[in-house]
């Protein structure tokens, strides 16, 4: 509402459905250009807009285009040093401490890690694939020898999750359903488990099937 109200300022107090593309345009240029805002300020901006027109006004205004960008702010990382980053690792204990480790021992970025399934872990080519990573792509990282009897016994806590979960009438692991077509049993399979799975069982939205 309040992008809504600072379009129609902008405008004269003009009626949105009287303007269009190249008026939006205007007003998103000025915002960087004149107000110097962030590009996530502006992207919030176009958003707004488009829903005005798309599901309020439900008018078609075409592609908005001709909009000078604004700027997205280069700043510097901050990085620990080895001492802060063990500092913070003796901090932590069990599950936790494994996905902090891992993720600064191989450079995982949180969501790979949290996604990583049992078959990703290959201890014998002491690596770890990662699947439609940044990019969408697959690589391959390191696993540090440090952390192999920490991930193993993960794992065995996923295989003891994954037999009190079948026990129980469940353990299905969420996959796309697409390979589930395929291979049926797949999510009742250790290899399919994640090595971090979730404390508590839900249900998927879709499926209504009970899941990890």
């Amino acid at each position: 509402m309040g992008w809504i109200k600072r379009f129609v300022f902008f405008h004269g107090k003009q009626h949105p459905k009287d303007l269009g593309a190249p008026e939006v345009e205007g007003f998103l240029s000025s915002l960087a250009t004149q107000r110097g805002v962030f590009a996530s300020t502006q992207n919030q901006a176009l958003s707004a807009l488009l829903f005005l027109y798309k599901q309020v006004l439900a008018v078609d205004i075409g592609c908005v285009e001709g909009v000078t960008r604004a700027k997205r702010p280069e700043r510097v990382p901050v990085v620990l040093i080895r001492q802060e980053v063990a500092s913070v690792l003796q901090q932590m204990r069990g599950r936790d401490w494994v996905m902090a480790s891992l993720m600064y021992g191989t450079g995982l970025r949180l969501m790979e890690c949290v996604q990583l399934r049992v078959q990703d872990i290959d201890f014998g080519y002491r690596q770890i694939t990662v699947h439609n990573g940044k990019g969408a792509k697959d690589r391959f990282v390191p696993l540090p020898d440090a952390l192999m009897p920490s991930l193993q016994e993960q794992i065995q806590g996923s295989e003891r999750l994954l037999t009190n979960d079948l026990a129980a009438g469940f353990g299905e692991v969420s996959m796309p359903e697409s390979l589930v077509r395929k291979y049926p049993s797949a999510p009742f399979e250790l290899r399919w488990w994640y090595v971090f799975p979730a404390s508590d069982r839900s249900e998927d939205p879709i499926t209504k099937r009970i899941k990890r």
